[in-house]
């Protein structure tokens, strides 16, 4: 039985990365990968269609879908919307929506890339970490926030940490369940020494270590964990935090792999209905230019097919083209050395999916 999937190519490379996605996707049909994709706007794109980040069309889409596909949003132009309006929300309302609390990074450095990184290549060859997000609670959806002028007549701005002990609960079991697929190690990212709200949050967790004996677990403050992701990367497993320190970290281990344009995520509810993205922003300055890497939304599409499509061996197949032709020295121009094969988007998405067929003649 067919799967449907909600493409929502957003703004800036958005279009471009999911179209050529969606083409490699497609090119495994005729071996039994049933997908049907229909197309909606989010983001800048919804905004300038219907004056809503995400229209209610688009919504009704995605409830209808067994997966999320996204591109991008935002850019320069909308800066100036009231905070509603701006493209961000689009994709905030669809996490809020779904309840999609649970964003899977994972931060691999291919072989053939451990030179990009602007860390020692004997600091970040073999990396493999995962960074597990919560992502629909903290200090982006807390209330009360605003700004508004004081007692002495000043401009105050005003945000709320917030999450409660059943939300870290749930993140949490995630974490451990995930380290348990992996090398057993799960540390919990906080700043418990400052914050309550995280002294909360290492405590709920800490609790729950009890139901995970086969699992080591460790605490570190969140400052701690940014230097020690480019002191020694290769410790750390998987790391489970909460959305804003989430947010920073996930960003700084992408560049762990040489260049954010490589790194796919999945953001999950309980169900494991699922929103695959890649991590990278929406790049306007080379949006249209045929520039922009696809691998993380191919490799995003991969994450798509194990857990939320139940195709771990069109998943397998497609991490594995993708080393493929980094190994035969294929790069987009964010990931360009001396020798190498430069591709546009097209021509790299060609190459995936060359790889793809010429494995399955075998």
């Amino acid at each position: 039985m067919s799967k449907k999937i909600a493409v929502l190519p957003g703004d800036g490379i958005g279009p471009e990365i999911t179209e050529q996605c969606v083409r490699v996707l497609e090119s495994l049909r005729p071996e039994g990968l049933a997908l049907d994709f229909e197309i909606a706007a989010v983001g800048g794109a919804a905004y300038d269609e219907a004056k809503d980040p995400l229209p209610q069309a688009t919504l009704s889409l995605c409830e209808a879908a067994d997966a999320i596909l996204f591109g991008s949003v935002g850019g320069p132009q909308y800066d100036s919307l009231p905070r509603p309006m701006r493209p961000e929300q689009g994709l905030l309302r669809l996490r809020k929506h779904f309840d999609l609390f649970a964003n899977l990074r994972p931060a691999t450095v291919f072989p053939e890339l451990a030179h990009a990184s602007t860390l020692k290549p004997e600091i970040v060859a073999g990396l493999d970490l995962l960074i597990l997000r919560e992502l629909t609670s903290d200090i982006y959806f807390g209330q009360p926030r605003g700004i508004h002028r004081n007692a002495q007549g000043l401009r105050e701005g005003f945000d709320t940490m917030r999450y409660n002990e059943a939300e870290i609960s749930r993140i949490a079991h995630v974490g451990f369940q995930t380290a348990l697929k992996r090398k057993r190690r799960l540390c919990s990212v906080d700043k418990a020494n400052v914050l309550e709200t995280t002294q909360l949050w290492r405590d709920v967790v800490s609790e729950i270590a009890r139901d995970y004996p086969d699992v080591e677990l460790s605490h570190m403050y969140v400052d701690n964990a940014a230097m020690q992701l480019v002191r020694q990367p290769k410790q750390f497993d998987v790391i489970v935090t909460g959305n804003m320190f989430g947010d920073i970290l996930s960003d700084e281990a992408s560049m762990l792999t040489g260049s954010i344009g490589m790194l796919p995520s999945a953001s999950l509810n309980d169900k494991q209905f699922g929103l695959y993205e890649p991590i990278h922003g929406s790049a306007p300055d080379i949006a249209g230019k045929g520039l922009a890497n696809p691998l993380a939304s191919i490799l995003s599409a991969a994450m798509m097919l194990r857990y939320s499509l139940d195709e771990a061996a069109f998943a397998d197949r497609l991490e594995a083209a993708v080393r493929k032709v980094l190994a035969g020295g294929c790069r987009t121009a964010d990931i360009e050395e001396p020798g190498c094969k430069r591709l546009g988007t097209a021509a790299m998405a060609e190459a995936v999916i060359a790889a793809l067929h010429e494995a399955s003649s075998r």
